[in-house]
């Protein structure tokens, strides 16, 4: 008891200093994923030893739970934080991203991870498909605040928040197929692939999402239209949907964190927009809320041994998957993608394609289902890395980003 109230403790006394700090945070070299994940270190057995996660029980299933309910929020942020109808219109890029870019980061991490580490191939799979995706939960750190909006043109943001919105559910099966070849007779496996996980998991996971978030979207507007709501808010229906599409979605063996992002697109379209910078308030309270206990758990149950075990062959595949997982393919695909208008911005885009919440969730799946703690370890240092990357630069190249944008501008205006 006295573990939970100090954790309880810990994260209210952090989200506080968060929200009273946001402005001079987000313009600091310190993003807000880092600095919970550096708490946890400090306060964890590494550190201060005031909190044990190892008494709580499963650490690693309690992480999988935590990122799954944090992935959940985050994405119907996302979801609403949207333009209207921009998946719709921008169906071709996010085709892209998700049908070529998406599959190509998978397989280069997989063939690093069995170049750098010697893994047997099926192995190697595993952790390619664990950080495959582009998390939500950092990507909103980055696309979102103050330094983000003055300096980054909204069309990057729409697109990276587009796409780490819909390839966290997508990675599924990416994490699937490997532990199907581990487990099946191979055809059984591609059929089970193909029959059950891309249909029914991914297929059915995506209408039970937006059968839901209409349904809550025309309630919303019944219940307005005869006046039952009083004080409606935004914060309590859109938590409320995403919570009962998670549970139900699970209930029903379908992927519940693709079903959410439909939920949330659905919804919108629903609401049509309405109270939209309220949405944008929420989106933001409870991504620090969120941010905030799953990074400290991270911290707290960080496997520094095991780290240090991998040696230099670890420190050079993380390496080598933060620069060539996504620069190059986001480069090559840069003539499809009409938000790449110039090679800066298509740079920033292949850079900050983060890898966070969403392989934390992957990585404790694939050592809960399979009983292979190394791409739990793997996957855990390079999101680690991640953090400690793509947290340090994102200020520094949004500023710079703008200051070559207005040079640009002036250039432009003085030869025309």
């Amino acid at each position: 008891m006295e573990q939970l109230n100090l954790a309880l403790a810990v994260v209210g006394g952090l989200v506080l200093v968060v929200g009273l700090l946001s402005s001079p945070l987000d313009r600091s070299w310190l993003s807000t994923p880092l600095f919970a994940f550096l708490i946890g270190v400090a306060l964890g057995p590494h550190g201060l030893d005031a909190l044990d996660p190892m008494t709580w029980g499963n650490e690693k299933k309690i992480l999988e739970e935590t990122a799954r309910l944090t992935l959940g929020i985050s994405l119907m942020g996302i979801a609403l934080r949207l333009p209207p109808n921009y998946p719709f219109v921008h169906w071709r890029s996010l085709l892209v991203l998700l049908g070529i870019a998406m599959p190509a980061m998978f397989l280069i991490s997989s063939l690093l991870t069995h170049w750098v580490m010697g893994l047997p191939l099926l192995l190697a799979l595993l952790v390619g498909g664990s950080v495959c995706a582009t998390d939500p939960v950092v990507a909103s750190s980055i696309v979102t605040g103050g330094v983000a909006t003055e300096n980054l043109p909204d069309s990057y943001r729409h697109l990276l928040s587009s796409e780490s919105g819909a390839n966290d559910g997508l990675a599924y099966p990416f994490v699937l197929l490997p532990i199907l070849l581990l487990s099946l007779p191979a055809g059984d496996a591609w059929l089970d692939w193909f029959g059950r996980v891309w249909l029914w998991e991914i297929g059915g996971g995506v209408l039970i999402g937006i059968a839901l978030g209409w349904a809550a979207g025309r309630a919303l507007q019944w219940s307005e239209g005869r006046g039952f709501l009083d004080q409606p808010s935004f914060l309590s229906i859109t938590l409320a949907l995403t919570i009962l599409v998670l549970g139900l979605a699970q209930l029903l063996g379908t992927n519940s964190i693709l079903g959410v992002f439909a939920a949330g697109l659905a919804f919108d379209q629903e609401v049509g927009g309405k109270d939209r910078s309220e949405e944008d308030n929420v989106q933001e309270a409870v991504n620090i809320l969120l941010t905030m206990p799953v990074f400290v758990l991270f911290g707290l149950i960080a496997p520094w041994s095991e780290w240090q075990a991998l040696g230099l062959q670890g420190a050079l595949l993380t390496l080598l998957v933060l620069l060539f997982r996504r620069l190059p393919v986001i480069l090559l695909l840069r003539p499809w993608l009409p938000a790449m208008r110039n090679l800066p911005i298509t740079l920033i885009m292949g850079w900050f394609g983060p890898i966070g919440v969403s392989a934390l969730y992957y990585a404790t799946l694939v050592s809960s289902r399979t009983g292979y703690d190394l791409a739990w370890t793997v996957g855990s240092l390079i999101v680690m890395a991640s953090v400690v990357a793509h947290g340090i630069t994102a200020t520094p190249f949004a500023y710079r980003y703008g200051r070559w944008q207005r040079s640009h501008r002036k250039g432009t205006a003085k030869g025309g």
